[in-house]
């Protein structure tokens, strides 16, 4: 198994492991177009793969030096293998060598797997947004990486 960049032919499996994951960001068309897209948002797209194809994948907006986590989706098949953590910490390091200074993010405060991940990650809840979800309505739960942090 191994992380690198995604490539703009990697959308397509990208896309089906989203649908296939209901607690994943839903994008419509056009987001997904615009992920390689010239003068676009500025995005990392890294994707975990193997033979038999992309297992997952994480998106991030890098806003200068504040980076957002976006989206981020592991197969169901191949949970609970390290994976998720794998992506985090590459794009993590990604934003370290890119001289960002935090990267934020929100979940939906019932997926306690990607609480614990981000946790694990050295994340920091800072925050919640009450009833930020639709389809169930659900509150977000506000983490933050800061690279200056001691012990990071």
């Amino acid at each position: 198994m191994r992380v690198r960049a995604a490539v703009p032919g990697d959308i397509p499996a990208m896309r089906r492991l989203a649908v296939g994951s209901p607690e994943a960001a839903q994008w419509d068309s056009r987001a997904w177009e615009e992920v390689f897209t010239a003068g676009a948002a500025p995005r990392v797209a890294l994707v975990s793969d193997e033979n038999d194809g992309v297992l997952g994948f994480v998106m991030a907006r890098a806003l200068g030096s504040e980076w957002e986590l976006e989206n981020i989706v592991v197969a169901a098949s191949v949970r609970r293998r390290g994976i998720a953590r794998q992506l985090v910490q590459h794009l993590m390091e990604r934003a370290r060598t890119q001289e960002a200074e935090a990267i934020h993010l929100e979940v939906r405060a019932s997926n306690q797997a990607a609480r614990t991940l981000y946790a694990d990650c050295g994340f920091t809840e800072t925050g919640r947004r009450e009833a930020y979800y639709a389809q169930p309505a659900e509150d977000a739960v506000l983490y933050k990486f800061s690279f200056s942090s001691p012990n990071k």
